[in-house]
């Protein structure tokens, strides 16, 4: 295809906190190429002392009081109890700073039933200081017993929606760009009363228009709760126990309305849904999905690129762990730890297994290879839940942090409360755990459920929101000594969709290739900040910086100075 001359620079904007928000534009095509409450779990054998890693907990100065709970006061131990909330980051307002959504999750009438309760919405002041406006917003109520959020600009009118899920109920929650939101669930088709867990806005048939992956769980009830036990006592029934509910895809009309197309896009039936990453995983120009099941075979749903899928999860290495069985898989995401410009797959698991780092070889076939580059050494003591891969110290390679905690209330292998993991990145090649010497919070025990990572005080590095059960919510301010320079990226898509879910972006720097990718839904219950966040090492230059839309045109930006944040709007082709 041929070249098309290079725009420059056209406008920029003063955010302020020191950072120049810059908007650019230009082009060019081409083809595109997861005991007792105060018990603590062993820390592993990898843990090392880092002299970078530090994250502290903010939440408390930052103004954000939030405790989700799952109701296990009225003692029914139930399985609804154990799956926890998630956490999501958007900029609802417009005025350039991340904001915090948090799903309340449920308790029990006498009946008993699970009813909904409260969520949070916290808006971003500045200088991590934040403001509870979650009734003034509208988004305070919930009726069911809610797990997930998940954030995209279904109307495509620059202002983020949100969307809701839970146990028998869903809100889709339109901005109406003016500070609130409007519950426009009956009217956009949504109206699925299962029991749904994380879900993924992306655009699946290149229409232009975001389509929804609902990931669902099992068939439980009062009406088919049975009693467990757990060492000599009563517990929660694992999800063996229940048969699955299968997963739901909605294509998109553009007017804010969805139609139910599971079979017509080829998902298959079955699974125990727990976490879901839409991603071009094989950078083919469409958009994946790989789906983590609790402990039934985990699916990779390959796009043929009209919106049909193939699952494929047996087939590309990524179906089951190391041992070659099914695990007990929550958390997901995409990374490129190695640097080779691919898409990695990384998911939490549970405890006696592995958590699994899956290396993309190529042509949706991946290799696991937890044993060989040390994450395995820290023990099969953790049950792993929301997860992110991050570059905490702006080295130039991509970390992994998993937040942990039990489902169980007498496990017999590991404690009840867990602490995280954070897992420094060594060259691509191998990775430790740091966590103990990154902070308080972070050699602490918790019962962490979901994790959206974001930089929300705008000085260029990840923090971290972490939700937890029947505990504070924690705010984690990055304060990690830099190991380089950064540059962060928020793509605008016009002609593929504004969101620019599957779209990457590949910069030089240093004379070291960076490449980073958009994806929808990822972690656990949870959403990420739309934003590209790049660690360029020790480098002071950008040498060049490319986009690769979904439809596989490539745009080609003048290059920005390091240590800013820029806008990128897609050109016309």
């Amino acid at each position: 295809m041929r070249s098309l001359p290079h725009r420059s620079v056209c406008s920029q904007i003063l955010l302020g906190y020191g950072i120049v928000f810059t908007i650019v534009s230009g082009c060019e095509s081409r083809p595109a190429g997861r005991g007792a409450p105060d018990q603590r779990a062993d820390s592993g054998a990898a843990s090392i002392v880092s002299t970078a890693a530090q994250f502290r907990d903010v939440a408390e100065d930052a103004g954000i009081h939030f405790v989700p709970r799952n109701g296990q006061a009225a003692g029914h131990l139930t399985i609804l109890e154990s799956l926890g909330t998630g956490a999501a980051l958007l900029d609802y307002d417009q005025d350039g700073l991340l904001d915090v959504f948090l799903p309340g999750g449920g308790e029990f009438t006498q009946t008993p039933e699970p009813i909904g309760l409260p969520a949070a919405l916290f808006r971003n002041t500045g200088e991590l200081k934040f403001s509870a406006v979650a009734a003034a917003a509208g988004v305070d109520s919930c009726a069911f017993y809610s797990h997930g959020a998940c954030v995209g600009d279904v109307d495509s009118d620059g202002f983020p929606d949100l969307l809701v899920t839970g146990y028998r109920g869903l809100l889709l929650y339109r901005n109406r760009g003016d500070g609130t939101f409007v519950d426009e669930t009956n009217a956009s088709g949504l109206t699925l009363r299962s029991w749904s867990t994380s879900s993924a806005w992306g655009d699946a048939n290149g229409d232009g228009v975001l389509d929804l992956y609902l990931a669902n769980y099992v068939d439980w009830s009062f009406e088919k709760h049975p009693v467990c036990h757990m060492q000599g006592h009563r517990d929660i029934c694992a999800p063996k126990v229940f048969e699955p509910l299968s997963d739901k895809f909605y294509l998109g009309h553009g007017d804010g309305t969805f139609r139910d197309a599971t079979a017509e896009v080829g998902l298959v039936a079955g699974g125990k849904g727990l976490g879901v990453v839409a991603a071009d995983l094989d950078l083919d120009g469409d958009l994946d999905y790989y789906v983590t099941n609790d402990t039934t075979p985990n699916f990779l749903y390959r796009n043929d690129g009209r919106g049909r899928f193939a699952e494929v999860g047996l087939l590309s290495g990524t179906a089951f762990g190391e041992t070659g069985e099914a695990e007990g898989s929550m958390g997901t995401d995409i990374g490129d730890f190695n640097g080779d410009g691919w898409p990695d797959l990384w998911v939490a698991n549970y405890e006696y297994q592995s958590f699994a780092l899956y290396r993309n070889e190529r042509d949706c076939r991946f290799q696991h290879v937890s044993g060989v580059t040390g994450i395995t050494a820290v023990g099969a003591v953790y049950v792993g839940f929301g997860t992110t891969f991050l570059d905490f110290d702006l080295d130039g390679d991509e970390d992994l942090f998993a937040t942990n905690g039990h489902v169980m209330n007498h496990p017999a292998n590991s404690a009840v409360r867990q602490p995280p993991l954070l897992f420094e990145n060594q060259a691509g090649r191998r990775f430790v755990n740091v966590a103990n010497s990154a902070g308080a919070y972070l050699a602490s025990p918790h019962l962490g459920r979901g994790v959206a990572c974001g930089d929300l005080d705008r000085d260029g590095d990840p923090d971290l929101v972490v939700s937890h059960t029947n505990e504070p919510v924690a705010v984690l301010n990055n304060e990690s000594k830099r190991g380089g320079s950064w540059l962060k990226v928020r793509l605008i898509g016009t002609t593929t969709h504004r969101d620019a879910v599957g779209a990457r972006v590949n910069v030089v720097a240093g004379g070291q290739s960076f490449s980073k990718q958009l994806k929808g839904g990822s972690s656990y219950l949870s959403s990420p900040a739309n934003e590209l966040l790049f660690g360029l090492g020790p480098t002071k230059v950008i040498e060049s910086l490319e986009v690769v839309w979904l439809s596989g045109r490539v745009q080609r930006e003048q290059t920005p100075m390091i240590n800013t944040a820029i806008a990128i709007p897609e050109t016309e082709p």
